[in-house]
């Protein structure tokens, strides 16, 4: 799929070069997207002719920004729009994407129907801008709410689950980076991890990180205290444990790897939620998990 480009060279005027550039996603999907904003402007009643960019053309805009993690400003200026109406345009690709997003019972679910033996919950500390919220940490200090001392960066933290082949399956709404992965899990996935252990028969693997779940979740057993070694039954079962895991736990690589614009979110961390389940939307399509 190409795309216009504009480059400005200042030489006492202004010139401006035109080329021609390959955005590497397929036809297919950029359709999808447009027909998602299709049906979203049907039901704000939006007149024909009204907007400055087509369905298809806004696709093409928000696709490249989750691409190539592009400067909105210049991606305006590509699409001959203004730089307001591209960050409208982009949010607009952002909150039909997410809506998209699989709710969690459905993901498990799904999961089972498919045959999936198990789900691999793992967190992940999304970098984003410095934002300067405050809140009072256990020990009673002030911190920045928005940094993770796990990451050593400000972003917000993200649970998953992920398939045993690290195929994303669903993702959490954001906490703040300083929410510990187990509190954040807690809050969000474990209660549905305990009913799918039950009902379903579908365990969850997890790192150390998880240790005190519960049961249905299995985490690797602790060394004892005092320099003694786990028994070699134990040593076994953490073994099994992290191949198992190893493979799974690649799920947000798979969306950071494709989407260049989770690399680092220079919108609101508040907004990481949406953009990451936009994401996660559209590799489910990619890959026809989503239709």
């Amino acid at each position: 799929m190409s795309s216009h480009h504009k480059i400005n060279v200042c030489r006492g005027e202004l010139h401006v070069i035109a080329y021609r550039a390959m955005l590497d996603v397929s036809r297919e999907l950029a359709l999808q997207v447009s027909h998602l904003l299709a049906a979203q402007r049907r039901r704000r009643g939006t007149r024909k002719g009204t907007r400055a960019l087509a369905c298809f053309r806004q696709a093409v805009l928000g696709l490249r920004w989750f691409r190539q993690h592009a400067d909105i400003t210049a991606l305006g200026r590509d699409h001959g729009i203004s730089r307001a109406t591209a960050y409208r345009y982009v949010d607009e690709v952002i909150e039909v994407l997410a809506a998209q997003a699989p709710d969690l019972h459905d993901a498990l679910l799904h999961a089972k129907e498919e045959g999936v033996a198990y789900v691999i919950l793992d967190g992940k500390v999304f970098s984003a801008d410095r934002y300067g919220e405050k809140t009072v940490s256990a020990k009673g200090k002030l911190i920045d709410l928005w940094y993770s001392g796990k990451a050593h960066e400000h972003g917000g933290n993200m649970q998953a689950l992920s398939a045993p082949d690290g195929f994303p399956l669903w993702v959490a709404d954001v906490e703040p980076g300083s929410a510990h992965d187990l509190t954040a899990a807690r809050e969000h996935v474990l209660g549905a991890l305990y009913w799918a252990a039950s009902q379903l028969s579908l365990p969850t693997l997890a790192d150390g990180g998880y240790e005190g779940t519960g049961i249905g979740v299995h985490t690797p057993i602790k060394q004892p205290a005092g320099g003694q070694k786990l028994h070699a039954d134990n040593r076994t079962y953490n073994a099994l444990l992290r191949g198992l895991r190893a493979l799974g736990e690649r799920g947000f690589a798979v969306l950071t790897g494709r989407w260049r614009t989770l690399h680092h979110i220079t919108a609101s961390p508040r907004k990481i939620s949406k953009i990451v389940k936009a994401a996660l939307v559209l590799t489910q399509i990619e890959h026809g998990h989503l239709t």
